[in-house]
């Protein structure tokens, strides 16, 4: 774990997801130390984060937004977010997932460091409100469709993410 107790892989940064490439076919231009454009042949191949593969940001904003949505009649998980508008927090998950993923950086850039681990400490987190959190994230999951191989990965994240979020037990 890091200095502020993350586990590994909750940090948005270092090896993880947001390292992990695949290859797609496609033209890929490349800058001379010149300044020259260059396209490469066709077969050559473009790396694409998860980030991209699953549809960028507007895949993560409906993600985040239908959780919300779950979250803001739940009366478990609801009364943990201070803020009368969700809005925020809607927005802070969004960008933390978007950078985790390998997409743009705003997250750390805005927050600094994600820290989880310590930003849940004033919350009560036990086994049912890890449950909540897992139902309303499977609900919002599922409306996304993504190829089986993309919602596996994601999901065993979203698993491993909540059950290390939990700091009480009950």
């Amino acid at each position: 774990m890091d200095d502020d107790h993350d586990p590994p892989g909750l940090t948005g940064g270092g090896p993880g997801p947001h390292d992990q490439r695949t290859r797609a076919p496609g033209p890929r231009r490349s800058v001379c130390d010149d300044g020259q454009v260059t396209e490469n042949p066709r077969d050559t191949v473009q790396e694409l984060t998860f980030y991209e593969l699953v549809g960028g940001e507007e895949t993560f904003r409906r993600l985040v937004h239908r959780f919300y949505e779950g979250v803001a009649g739940d009366p478990l998980l609801r009364p943990m977010y201070p803020e009368e508008d969700l809005g925020p927090a809607e927005e802070r998950f969004t960008l933390f997932l978007i950078q985790y993923w390998g997409g743009p950086r705003t997250y750390g850039e805005q927050r600094g460091h994600p820290r989880l681990r310590m930003r849940h400490v004033p919350f009560r987190v036990d086994r049912a409100a890890h449950d909540a959190w897992l139902s309303h994230m499977r609900v919002a999951l599922d409306e996304l469709a993504l190829a089986p191989e993309h919602e596996r990965q994601l999901w065993d994240y979203l698993t491993y993410a909540a059950a290390s979020m939990v700091n009480t037990e009950g």
